[in-house]
């Protein structure tokens, strides 16, 4: 879903995080809630001494992204693997996604 400004800002009831390279990029917040998931993702992946943007950023950059995932109460870490019929890493899990899930599921203590 975009913001009033066509910006990306969250998907139904989840966060919308991409990854280039290392990097995670999600919304600003300015126009998505904040979820309790989302911070705990932001936060553990900065911990990790990985880098965190939270910014403004296209449905184009979206479509170029190395790999994507949502996060959420009832989901946690979810990979997205299709946006708008476009393969992410084509198709299939990705690295810093797996990463991501692993630590946030040591977090959660499962």
């Amino acid at each position: 879903m975009l913001d009033d400004r066509g910006f990306v800002a969250s998907c139904n009831f989840t966060n919308v995080f991409i990854i280039r390279g290392e990097e995670l990029w999600t919304s600003t917040g300015t126009t998505c809630f904040n979820g309790i998931t989302r911070a705990n993702v932001t936060k553990l992946w900065r911990d990790a001494g990985k880098p965190v943007f939270e910014k403004d950023y296209t449905l184009a950059e979206t479509y170029g992204a190395d790999e994507a995932f949502v996060t959420g109460t009832l989901g946690g870490i979810t990979p997205v693997t299709m946006i708008d019929g476009r393969k992410v890493r084509a198709g299939k899990l990705g690295p810093v996604t797996s990463l991501m899930s692993d630590l946030y599921r040591t977090y959660i203590g499962e």
